[in-house]
């Protein structure tokens, strides 16, 4: 199954006291680029994340969004500065002193100047956390992938579409060209009569004539190859995997080819094929840009 590089996953996971939300999703990229938010709290574990992400995904932007509560009572504690609540006390009874100010000093006072009094996070397992972090993340990952699956069977659904009409555009050239050959011939023969009046025509000469010709304008070769990149390309979509890569190449393959036969084509019936054939070329590598 081939992979769409945009995608979005969601997982909430409740552990006790503490909650893990993990929200991500991504944009095309032609390699594999990673951002993650999280609160300070997490970021220990951000390369241990980001392993754990190169497991699910092989291209794409992907942003990661990690929220995390701590509903425990127990989870903070308040402490008491005493060295700190000296000073203050010690600077309040010099300022009166010198201004010649009343000494007002109250506990309240005190207990209200910055860091006297502080709240600090009691300490966390990181094992512990760690466990429930990396549940989240996958549970996520493994929703991020599905929806990722879902539509790239859309977009090969979508490109094998394409890709036979495009078969169809091929054996439209392959069958116009004995009919411009004959055509050929025909209106040579027509202007070689014309010329000469009742004089016989050389039927060898007709024929080097015709042969010149059909060296100039044949796209037997141009349409195997693209016929044969086609094809390819079809196989590549039916074993699935990281093709992106792989299809963007056959794609500048087949336009090539398509470039060949519009160049090549004296006739205006097989200009039009070329350019339907180039026109569906470039949808196709347009949609081949959102494949993993």
């Amino acid at each position: 199954m081939i992979k769409s590089m945009t995608g979005f996953g969601r997982c909430e996971n409740l552990q006790g006291d503490r909650k893990f939300t993990v929200e991500m999703k991504a944009v095309n990229h032609r390699y594999f680029d990673v951002n993650i938010r999280m609160p300070k709290k997490l970021s220990f574990f951000e390369s241990a994340l980001r392993n754990v992400l190169k497991e699910y995904i092989q291209r794409g932007k992907v942003d990661v969004f990690i929220t995390y509560e701590d509903y425990a009572e127990s989870n903070v504690s308040l402490k008491y500065n005493e060295g700190i609540a000296r000073e203050y006390v010690k600077y309040y009874g010099q300022i009166a002193e010198q201004f010649g100010l009343e000494n007002d000093i109250r506990t309240s006072l005190v207990a209200r100047s910055p860091e006297v009094l502080t709240m600090e996070e009691q300490a966390v397992d990181e094992k512990e956390l760690w466990a429930a972090l990396e549940k989240t993340m996958r549970c996520a990952s493994e929703q991020f992938v599905e929806s990722r699956l879902k539509e790239g069977e859309a977009l090969k659904d979508d490109l094998l579409g394409k890709l036979n009409g495009m078969l169809k555009d091929v054996e439209a050239v392959e069958k116009r060209y004995p009919e411009i050959m004959e055509n050929y011939r025909r209106k040579l023969e027509e202007k070689v009569r014309e010329l000469l009046g009742d004089f016989q025509i050389e039927e060898g000469r007709i024929a080097t004539e015709v042969v010149l010709y059909s060296d100039k304008i044949c796209t037997d070769e141009e349409t195997v190859r693209l016929r044969s990149h086609i094809e390819s390309m079809k196989d590549a979509l039916t074993e699935g995997g990281g093709i992106g890569r792989k299809l963007d190449f056959i794609a500048q393959e087949m336009n090539r080819e398509a470039n060949t036969i519009l160049s090549k084509a004296n006739d205006l019936e097989t200009s039009n094929i070329a350019i339907s054939l180039k026109t569906e070329i470039e949808k196709v590598r347009e949609q081949i840009q959102n494949i993993e």
